[in-house]
């Protein structure tokens, strides 16, 4: 029996199911891609970290307390944006409608947060771009990523606009699927980045 079982041709939609689509597999690629950039920037900063001749140094300069709160909007959003994809599924509109706006007050929130701490380190520590190579691997690093951030809090926007103008049809769901993938990464990159700079680079919680 388990021979004949074998033997039988697979559906054509089983195999429609198991295999990504067009569009999916492009963002999988671009994704690859950012993880090699990220990759480069991340080596980059761990390669310059205290070879510098002047200050200030991590440890001087970043605060934990502001940054474990902005980390924490991050990755909430995580887990609102998978909760508004649920409710998609369940053709619950109004529910996603709350969780995906709610993702992207998350993600303004870490916006807001990262200038706040921009702006301390410029005025209470002068810590420029140029200042030392501890400002220019910080700032480069951590500005792509709010710059990703920005991106998606942009796709995510739209998405909203579509779906508040009663525009968000059937037709649509792989673009959201596809947004929410960016938004993960986002997320994700967001982890490593965090413990490089803020633990590993800073020597520790301490």
């Amino acid at each position: 029996m388990n021979q004949a079982a074998a033997d039988l041709p697979i559906p054509p939609d089983a195999l429609a199911e198991e295999t990504l689509t067009a569009p999916e597999w492009g963002m999988a690629s671009f994704l690859l891609s950012e993880v090699a950039f990220f990759s480069t920037l991340i080596v980059t900063y761990v390669t310059f970290l205290g070879k510098d001749l002047v200050g200030p140094t991590p440890r001087e300069a970043l605060s934990l307390p502001l940054v474990f709160g902005t980390t924490a909007c991050l990755l909430s959003s995580s887990v609102v944006i998978h909760a508004a994809e649920r409710a998609l599924e369940r053709n619950e509109h109004r529910i996603f409608l709350f969780f995906w706006a709610a993702t992207i007050a998350l993600g303004v929130a870490f916006l807001v947060g990262t200038a706040y701490e921009w702006r301390n380190l410029i005025e209470q520590h002068s810590l420029t771009l140029g200042r030392n190579l501890f400002g220019t691997t910080y700032y480069t690093l951590v500005g792509f990523h709010a710059l990703h951030v920005t991106a998606g809090v942009i796709a995510l926007s739209v998405v909203l606009g579509l779906a508040l103008r009663g525009e968000l049809g059937e037709q649509h769901s792989l673009g959201i699927r596809l947004v929410s993938w960016y938004w993960h990464f986002v997320d994700a990159v967001w982890i490593v980045v965090f413990l490089v700079v803020y633990i590993f680079g800073r020597g520790g919680v301490g």
